[in-house]
C-alpha cells in the first residue's frame, strides 16, 4: 500500500491539511501526519477579502490526527511527502529532524507536494535551486533568489515535485500528486 507522510504544525492552513488528508485516504493510501510534537494541531483559515492586500487569518478546526513527532519519523517507510502551508512552515523548518525527512524524499526521487507557504521548508534546506515551482505569490522573490524559477499558475510539476499557490488550487495539486504516487 502506498504510504504518504504529511508534515505540519500549529497554524497550518486548515484546508491545506484536511483536504489532502481525506483525499489521499479516499484514494486508498495510508496517510500519516508528523508534527514537531504529537498533539492536536491548531489550524488557521486564510481567506482573501476585498480591499485587503494580503490574506486574512481566522481560527480553524483542530486537527487531531497527528501520528508522531518529527523525531519519530523514518522517511524510508514513506512513498510520498505532502507539505501544507499556513504559518506552520515558518517555524517547522527550524526543527533539525525535519530537514533529514525532507532531504530523504529529494535524494531518493520520491514525490513531494508543497502548497502556499510550504516551499519555505524547501528554501530553508536549499532545495529549490534549478527547480520550477509555484507558491503563494509573496514567496516569488525568495524562490528566485534561491535559484528557482517561479510560475504563477495553479499547479506546477517539476519531476517529482508538485506545487500550488494556495488552497483554491488543491484539486489540481492533488490530481497531479496522486498521479506521481501511482506511477
Amino acid at each position: 500500500m502506498t504510504k504518504v507522510l504529511i508534515v505540519a504544525g500549529d497554524a497550518v492552513e486548515a484546508q491545506e491539511i484536511f483536504y489532502p488528508y481525506w483525499r489521499l485516504k479516499e484514494e486508498g493510501f495510508e496517510v500519516k501526519v508528523a508534527a514537531p510534537t504529537k498533539k492536536k494541531l491548531y489550524t488557521v483559515v486564510h481567506d482573501f477579502e476585498e480591499g485587503i492586500e494580503t490574506y486574512t487569518e481566522k481560527p480553524g478546526y483542530g486537527f487531531g490526527w497527528v501520528d508522531m513527532a518529527f523525531k519519530e519519523v523514518n522517511p524510508e517507510e514513506f512513498d510520498g511527502l505532502f507539505i501544507p502551508g499556513g504559518r506552520a512552515p515558518e517555524y517547522m523548518r527550524i526543527y533539525p529532524e525535519l530537514e533529514g525527512i525532507v532531504r530523504h524524499f529529494f535524494e531518493n526521487d520520491k514525490p513531494v507536494a508543497v502548497i502556499c507557504h510550504g516551499p519555505l521548508v524547501l528554501l530553508a534546506y536549499d532545495l529549490v535551486k534549478g527547480r520550477t515551482l509555484t507558491a503563494y505569490m509573496v514567496l516569488k522573490p525568495d524562490i528566485e533568489r534561491a535559484g528557482g524559477k517561479y510560475l504563477d499558475q495553479e499547479v506546477v510539476v517539476d519531476g517529482k515535485l508538485v506545487s500550488s499557490r494556495a488552497w483554491p488550487d488543491l484539486p489540481a495539486l492533488l490530481r497531479e500528486f496522486i498521479k506521481l504516487l501511482k506511477a
